[in-house]
């Protein structure tokens, strides 16, 4: 019985990483409450960016990833190339 329901778990983990990727892991982040209210300050929710004077900043999920202190967090990398269209 008992590994039936390991097995069960296991599945349900699976499922739950597929459909949704890390989100597990940032419920172990630790929040720097000072950065956060900082940077609370600057940040522009009718754009999602962060506005400072005349100058807007969107962080990267990269950088997401090192404010947030979650090295384990593969972002898929998008790469792209200039094409001619004429």
């Amino acid at each position: 019985m008992e590994k039936g329901f390991l097995n069960k778990v296991e599945k349900n983990a699976a499922l739950f990483h597929c459909n949704y990727g890390d989100l597990l892991y940032l419920l172990d982040v630790k929040v720097d409450k000072h950065l956060f209210l900082a940077l609370s300050q600057y940040w522009n929710s009718a754009y999602s960016c962060f506005t400072f004077g005349k100058v807007d900043l969107v962080p990267m999920v990269e950088e997401y990833t090192t404010l947030l202190c979650c090295p384990w967090i593969q972002a898929d990398k998008t790469y792209s190339r200039a094409t001619n269209v004429l």
